[in-house]
């Protein structure tokens, strides 16, 4: 018993060093990701004004990726051919017959529908044609929703201005 002991002792100490040692080799835990801070109304609402003129700068340039990325996958348009879809857009986006010099947009207000969703209204002005026609001053309104953090557009409307 004597002899069995010191190696019982040695064998719990080179145990307890194996093990000791392994602890100290484990990664730390990685810190869980901070969550983004969400975006104030305000903030929103610059970024769905800077959205806006980013389709209308992919419209003037028949830049159709855009319009893929940016149009939730559900949306409509309203205009003088009636109610068209995603694809539909897309598609007028890549024919289209205008050639627009520049545009304008000013008048801005956001109306909130609910802490997801909200409608952007403004006037938009264009200096090119459409079809050998001018490209006619028009109020606007786009609805945004946002899906999975994602701000997309569902709904773009345009009617004349008198």
């Amino acid at each position: 018993m004597k002899k069995c002991l010191p190696f019982a002792i040695g064998l719990i100490i080179a145990l307890a060093s194996v093990s000791f040692g392994q602890e100290a080799t484990k990664p730390a835990p990685s810190p869980s990701p901070k969550p983004k801070p969400a975006m104030s109304k305000a903030q929103i609402q610059r970024s769905l004004i800077a959205t806006e003129k980013k389709f209308w700068e992919a419209w003037k340039n028949k830049d159709t990726k855009f319009f893929k990325a940016g149009l939730a996958t559900d949306s409509v348009m309203i205009g003088e051919n009636g109610v068209e879809g995603k694809t539909a857009i897309i598609k007028e986006i890549a024919d289209m017959s205008c050639d627009v010099k520049s545009y304008e947009l000013s008048d801005f207000k956001l109306t909130w529908i609910n802490s997801g969703s909200a409608l952007l209204t403004y006037r938009g002005k264009a200096e090119g044609t459409c079809g050998g026609t001018a490209i006619p001053t028009t109020w606007a309104s786009s609805v945004y929703v946002n899906r999975g953090g994602k701000w997309y557009a569902v709904s773009h409307q345009e009617t004349p201005a008198k």
